[in-house]
């Protein structure tokens, strides 16, 4: 129960960020796309916080049915397709604060996302079972912010306005980690794992162990650049390849799964279909190359990753 109710309270502050943001919209006089951009963040932050609000007191009963969470994720999608969700104008004297901050705290700066994953990775550690990782993902991020609040001697506003800032420059495409997560889930439920297994037993012979990790890590690698995510990819290639051709085989299904799923990773580093690794960088950063120059760089890096990946399951998972 308190697993639970932990990780509501994360979603609900997913949701007041969000519902900030509709504030700050419908607040600016000269947004170019208020109403639209306002509701998109307002349905996002009524998903985030209300669909499984009975949680917070231990009543999985009170939530928001399916089916309306599901119409609420349409208006969603046409509104980023009809390209209604615009980036609002940001208080100058925030990114003032922040050029004087960086030069006056220097390489400190870095002490809030070290904690970030510091804490994060001891609390997973010591209350894994009780809490869970994304509880101790939110637990992080709390501590990570106090961290950078007192170092930086800012406002709370001030980190507010940053947040939503960060928010509406990654716009839309934040949802898709949720979106290709639930996709994959449906590829699963549909079969499509059993239609790739079918094919690779084709291309395979029985019993090899090195062809089923390389088929389950390169198919990883690619399914995760066509679907842009590893979430996707990981259940529909898992039961397709992972469980039939390695776990089936004396793979330890635990060194299999998180190696596999990081295998994902590597395809996610190659594609543009990752919007929110790879395009958004190269907006923030006013790249030349909008769309290919942050995975230029990457793809050797993703290969040789790739390739280590492949060696490691094969000696470690047998």
């Amino acid at each position: 129960m308190l697993k639970d109710a932990l990780t509501e309270i994360l979603y609900i502050m997913m949701g007041i960020v969000c519902f900030y943001s509709v504030y700050a919209t419908l607040k600016e006089k000269s947004h170019p796309s208020k109403i639209p951009t306002a509701l998109f963040w307002g349905l996002l932050g009524i998903i985030f916080t209300f669909s499984r609000i009975g949680l917070l007191w231990g009543n999985k009963n009170i939530y928001i049915p399916d089916i309306y969470t599901g119409y609420m994720v349409i208006i969603l999608t046409l509104l980023s397709a009809f390209r209604l969700v615009k980036i609002g104008k940001f208080d100058e004297s925030t990114s003032e604060f922040k050029q004087q901050m960086s030069q006056k705290i220097g390489n400190l700066i870095f002490v809030p996302a070290l904690a970030l994953g510091i804490v994060a990775f001891i609390v997973a550690q010591i209350w894994t079972k009780q809490l869970g990782s994304l509880v101790a993902f939110w637990i992080s991020t709390v501590v990570a912010a106090i961290l950078a609040l007192v170092i930086t001697k800012g406002k709370v506003k001030e980190m507010a306005d940053d947040g939503r800032r960060l928010l509406e420059v990654v716009g839309p495409v934040s949802i898709l980690p949720q979106l290709l997560a639930a996709l994959g889930a449906i590829f699963t439920a549909a079969g499509v794992g059993d239609v790739i297994a079918s094919g690779i037993k084709t291309v395979i012979p029985q019993g090899n162990i090195l062809l089923g990790v390389i088929a389950y890590c390169v198919g990883m690698a690619l399914f995760t650049m066509i679907m842009g995510n590893a979430f996707a990819a990981f259940a529909v290639i898992t039961a397709g390849i992972g469980i039939p051709f390695v776990i089936a085989q004396g793979g330890n299904p635990v060194i299999v799964a998180a190696l596999g799923m990081t295998a994902g990773y590597c395809g996610t580093l190659m594609t543009p279909m990752a919007a929110n690794f790879n395009i958004v960088p190269t907006a923030i950063l006013e790249m030349e190359d909008k769309k290919y120059g942050v995975i230029k760089y990457q793809v050797p890096v993703a290969i040789a990753m790739l390739i280590i990946h492949i060696v490691l399951m094969y000696v470690w998972a047998f």
